[in-house]
């Protein structure tokens, strides 16, 4: 079981929020109210955890299918807005969105890639891995392979975990979501946002708007937050945007091609 601040995980102490509040079944409350609950009986919870925490519950939310953890006990919420919740009524509400079954296949170099088996688009990513393509077919492509094998970019670095949450497309407020968030060998984050072609110079404010937001939500006084753009070209406007902040790292992503022949089928004469 993922680590825990608390004796309980906090999906179960945002049932004892609702139990105790008492709710009414089209009542609404905001994700701010919840924030402040849990500041005046859990100080020690981010605030970034709670709403994330509120997506995870949240049965209309498609980011919930980003955390694996997720299942029926937690079909607690309707999102009625972009930061407005109710209680989930079933028989009522549609049908809680739940995660896809995930299948794993070993690409070109033996890296991993993780596929959604209800995902249309699944086989772009498999035949990225397997062809050797040289570039990535969608963006997403892109997530799930470097999630699945972040050492390819710094040894040591690998997903936050938040209790049973983790970093891949991380709620970030506003609806927003963080392509990747990370820990280095430090214990510091690393934010990562992914363009699966060309890096262009305003990815510079999105990704900053991010890491902003990590120290604002999640992390400690004085930890370090810094940022990583992925992309298959970086513009020569980037590479000059980013060229005096340290804080910011540029990666450009390869895909080897691979060919192997095919032994001849030995046919009787």
């Amino acid at each position: 079981m993922a680590r825990t601040i608390y004796d309980k995980p906090t999906r179960a102490l945002l049932k004892d929020m609702l139990a105790e509040w008492k709710l009414k079944p089209d009542e609404t409350f905001s994700a701010q109210r919840a924030v402040e609950w849990f500041a005046k009986n859990y100080p020690k919870l981010k605030a970034g955890s709670i709403h994330a925490h509120l997506v995870q519950a949240s049965t209309n939310d498609p980011s919930r299918r980003h955390h694996p953890a997720t299942n029926a006990t937690d079909d607690l919420l309707f999102k009625v807005g972009s930061r407005e919740y109710r209680r989930y009524q079933p028989g009522v509400d549609p049908a809680p969105i739940h995660q896809p079954g995930k299948t794993q296949i070993a690409g070109a170099g033996g890296a991993m890639v993780t596929v959604d088996e209800e995902d249309d688009d699944a086989g772009a990513a498999v035949d990225a891995a397997l062809a050797g393509s040289t570039q990535f077919a969608l963006e997403k492509d892109l997530q799930r392979y470097l999630a699945d094998n972040l050492q390819l970019i710094e040894p040591g670095l690998t997903l936050f975990q938040d209790e049973d949450i983790t970093g891949f497309e991380y709620p970030a407020g506003g609806g927003r979501r963080i392509d990747i968030l990370a820990k280095d060998k430090s214990g510091n984050f690393v934010v990562l946002e992914l363009k699966v072609e060309k890096g262009y110079d305003r990815v510079v404010g999105q990704l900053l708007r991010y890491v902003n937001w990590v120290r604002k939500e999640l992390a400690e006084p004085g930890q370090r937050v810094r940022g990583i753009i992925v992309c298959r070209t970086m513009s020569e406007d980037l590479v000059l945007a980013c060229a005096s902040n340290k804080e910011v790292e540029l990666y450009e992503y390869r895909l080897q091609v691979t060919v192997s022949k095919v032994p001849a089928l030995e046919l009787p004469a």
